[in-house]
């Protein structure tokens, strides 16, 4: 079977099957996943659920940050250039009208983050996992008199961040670079921590929301942007057929459910939910292929620069990658896996 399996691969990576089969092959296996993980069992699925949670109560922060890192941006700043938004947010856009664009999906994202964290200008705000800086640098536009502490894990992202704060002359930005297991801030310093998709790398919520507690002032919040389950969670391993995605784009990663934070409550409490549908991140992912495809000539280059000999498997791979983002989020008219946005206040003492 292991067999069979890689060899099919190897076919969906040589270029040669239409987007449409492999389209149809993602569905498949997003519902083989469902069945897997228990969504139609209630009673497998409660048990799955409680075994995940328990060992995320168990595990480090973060694991495997390093490999992430490199998966996610290992091709240069130029890629991401070609196939993001205008704003750069490697993350779920909102897509309000069917003529939406993405750079406009981008901003009404950002004005939703900015209302739902409640921000105001002279505010100390905290962004874990910042990527190339889409709501920073907004932040540090729309909030002058604020202060913006950018984490990163990617040296990269911190060069353009700080060159793109230069450009439109923003001096509240700094930016750092560090492992969340390691990062260590000022108590009772931020008045918001934000993180967009980063929660989905984080396997102990309870190590870290403790620190964020710690960093907050009083009255401060923490609000998040994930993606998740409605119902479901679990961790991306390099076990099963389910694997291609564990190995080279989402290392060490989870599949949160929308009440995995409940779970977590010792240190910040919750204080408000919403939900989006999941075809928002599909027509986000659909657009950031149209923006690959598009832009193919000026990038393919970039990729015989980075992957040598395995440039040609690895362009198919990231045009695979985005279509399984589209196709998962898409499923079931985005009714199984949506993106999650959650309010904490620090926890009364």
């Amino acid at each position: 079977m292991d067999f069979i399996i890689q060899k099919s691969l190897k076919l969906v990576e040589s270029g040669l099957v239409p987007d449409q089969a492999i389209r149809a092959a993602i569905r498949a296996l997003s519902k083989k996943r469902l069945i897997q993980e228990g969504r139609y069992d209630p009673e497998q699925g409660a048990q799955r659920y409680m075994e995940v949670l328990n060992m995320l109560k168990h595990s480090e922060i973060a694991i495997e940050t390093d490999k992430a890192n490199e998966q996610h941006y290992e091709l240069p700043t130029a890629f991401f250039q070609a196939v993001l938004g205008k704003r750069l947010k490697y993350s779920a856009c909102f897509f309000p009208h069917e003529k939406t664009t993405l750079d406009d999906a981008e901003e009404f994202s950002l004005h939703i983050y900015s209302e739902r964290a409640q921000l105001q200008d002279g505010q100390h705000i905290l962004e874990l996992g910042c990527g190339w800086g889409s709501f920073t640098l907004w932040m540090a536009e729309r909030y002058p008199n604020a202060k913006i502490t950018a984490v990163s894990n990617s040296a990269t992202q911190r060069k353009h961040i700080l060159a793109e704060a230069e450009k439109c002359h923003l001096n509240n930005i700094e930016v750092m670079t560090c492992d969340v297991n390691v990062l260590e801030l000022t108590k009772n310093s931020f008045d918001r921590v934000v993180s967009v998709e980063m929660f989905e790398h984080v396997r102990n919520y309870h190590k870290l929301f403790e620190k964020i507690q710690s960093w907050l002032k009083t009255d401060g919040l923490l609000w998040c942007h994930i993606f998740c389950h409605r119902f479901l969670h679990y961790p991306f391993e390099i076990k099963s057929e389910y694997d291609w995605m564990s190995r080279y784009f989402f290392s060490g990663g989870l599949m949160p459910a929308s009440s995995t934070f409940l779970h977590f409550q010792d240190h910040l409490e919750l204080a408000q939910h919403w939900q989006w549908s999941g075809t928002h991140y599909e027509k986000t992912a659909n657009a950031w292929l149209e923006n690959m495809d598009r832009n193919a000539e000026q990038l393919k280059p970039l990729f015989a620069k980075v992957y040598a000999q395995d440039a040609e498997a690895w362009w198919q791979r990231w045009r695979i990658f985005f279509m399984a983002c589209a196709e998962l989020f898409g499923f079931e008219q985005g009714q199984e896996w949506v993106v999650g946005h959650f309010l904490f206040k620090k926890k009364a003492v």
